[in-house]
């Protein structure tokens, strides 16, 4: 679907929002739109971009209904993280000790798993991507991601995960180091907004630490399944 311009009604059906809300945030400058003739606008690269900037700021309650706004039209599984997750896509000692030797290896863990058609392009984006603004979050973690979706660089959507046996400074914003990674890589802007919601309410302080000490893959993927399963049948979800 190519990116246009959403009325305000728009925009608060896609990122799952009541219109008098949206309204009054657009008012005091917090969201990514400009009047035309009188009326707010907001272009829709705009606000997947806004919106996998401010994803951790956001409460329970307004990712769960993020994850029902773009579930709309995104396919598979309730399982969004932990479908997309592999045992040979995660890597509990990836050998990297800077921001760049991170990246370059997590796109080879990518590389290992038969999906990817194109590393150099892959590896390309996050980059331009990180350039652009950290994928840190504060709690240690680190998301890296295309800017926008590569629906021709895999065979299907995946997610990586990755921990360093010390953490690093990753360029995040809230100055601490980051040691576990998660490396999405989706077809389509709306599944990779509910995934980034969804990811956002499995890690927690508690799933973090339990991710960190964890002794193999086949423990940090069953930590991740176990933690999306309780999520999943929450009543609120």
């Amino acid at each position: 679907m190519p990116y246009r311009s959403l009325s305000l009604e728009e925009f608060a059906k896609f990122i799952g929002m009541d219109v008098r809300d949206v309204r009054r945030l657009a008012d005091r400058g917090k969201l990514p739109g400009q009047k035309v003739g009188g009326q707010w606008r907001f272009n829709r690269a705009q606000v997947t971009e806004w919106l996998q900037q401010e994803m951790h700021t956001l409460d329970e309650g307004r990712l769960i209904a993020l994850e029902k706004s773009m579930h709309e039209t995104s396919q598979g599984s309730d399982m969004l993280v932990t479908g997309l997750i592999g045992l040979e896509g995660i890597d509990p000692a990836l050998p990297a000790n800077t921001k760049a030797s991170v990246l370059r290896e997590l796109v080879g863990l990518a590389g290992r798993t038969g999906l990817l058609y194109d590393e150099a392009g892959l590896l390309q984006a996050i980059q331009e991507r990180e350039e652009m603004c950290s994928t840190a979050l504060p709690n240690g973690v680190a998301i890296p991601h295309p800017r926008q979706p590569m629906p021709y660089v895999s065979a299907e959507p995946f997610i990586c995960v990755a921990r360093l046996t010390r953490g690093i400074g990753f360029g995040s914003p809230f100055r601490d180091l980051t040691s576990l990674f998660f490396l999405i890589c989706c077809h389509d802007d709306r599944r990779h907004l509910r995934t980034l919601a969804r990811l956002m309410r499995l890690l927690d302080g508690d799933m973090v630490e339990r991710l960190i000490e964890a002794e193999s893959r086949e423990e940090i993927l069953q930590i991740l399944i176990d933690k999306e399963t309780l999520v999943v049948k929450s009543p609120e979800s």
